[in-house]
């Protein structure tokens, strides 16, 4: 036998083997093991913190907005609020339409967009869970409006000269008024059949909170007044306007928290649900 022959004996042998290993692999239903799935945690902080340095560069004008629309406001009612309930009201409201403008409107824009330019796509073939995604865009918009929240309450303690002792509840109203707000604006960009229409639910939701936050309570008739009992971000409100009083009911600040933290659960579930439902789509 040729030396030629020998080696093409010898590649026939080594293929028959190869293709008998395939099909015995296919035979055994054996398949290769996929890349384990990011934990929560991680997955979370990491999709965190992409959405926060995304927030900077692209919201920061956003937020000089927002900061300036709420320390207008508090402007204009100066002339015809001069203090005691109701310019606790304004203050407290002013505040947290500042949240509202964030984490309720730009994130049912951000959402509502992402869905309309197939941007969902991208964080569905991501091994990470779709709570960490809706989680971690919620939070970084929710925590980018710290400081322009924390501007419109010193500047309305001293338009309206009230007390800043109590403004470090601040650190408990932004994160549970925002997770609310955020769940709320992530779940109406998601459903949404349009990105327009989340953009519309976005600013209808933003103006709710601005007429019935920040326009004090006790002039309300009754249906407005349940329209207002609605809104997440009234619970906020009611927590930071007890804080100005000269001895604050804690007990009434941290149950008007605890309404903010259960409906915050309860909506970002829901835009976890929506986030599936639209990522599957």
């Amino acid at each position: 036998m040729s030396a030629v022959s020998a080696e093409a004996v010898s590649a026939e042998a080594v293929s028959g083997k190869v293709r008998d290993g395939d099909r015995t692999g296919a035979e055994d239903g054996a398949a290769a093991p996929l890349a384990p799935g990011a934990r929560m945690l991680p997955a979370l902080v990491a999709v965190y913190r992409a959405q926060l340095s995304r927030a900077r560069v692209a919201r920061i004008p956003l937020l000089f907005v927002a900061t300036f629309q709420s320390v207008g406001i508090m402007i204009m009612m100066r002339g015809v609020v001069d203090g005691g309930d109701e310019a606790r009201s304004v203050v407290a409201g002013s505040s947290v339409l500042v949240v509202a403008f964030v984490a309720l409107n730009l994130l049912a824009q951000y959402f509502g967009q992402l869905r309309a330019g197939g941007g969902l796509d991208y964080y569905a073939t991501l091994p990470v869970p779709p709570a960490a995604v809706v989680l971690g865009a919620a939070g970084a918009y929710a925590s980018f409006t710290a400081p322009g929240t924390l501007v419109t309450a010193v500047v309305g303690s001293v338009l309206f000269k009230l007390p800043m002792a109590h403004l470090w509840v601040l650190a408990a109203v932004i994160p549970l008024s925002g997770a609310a707000l955020a769940g709320l604006g992530a779940a109406l960009g998601l459903l949404a059949p349009r990105q327009e229409l989340a953009t519309l639910g976005g600013q209808l939701g933003m103006s709710a909170a601005l007429l019935l936050g920040v326009l004090p309570a006790a002039h309300m008739p009754a249906p407005v007044a349940f329209a207002r009992d609605l809104l997440p971000s009234t619970y906020g409100v009611e927590a930071f306007a007890r804080t100005f009083d000269a001895h604050p009911g804690w007990l009434l600040v941290a149950a008007d928290l605890g309404v903010c933290a259960a409906v915050g659960v309860v909506s970002l579930a829901v835009a976890t649900w929506a986030y599936r439902r639209a990522a599957v789509r």
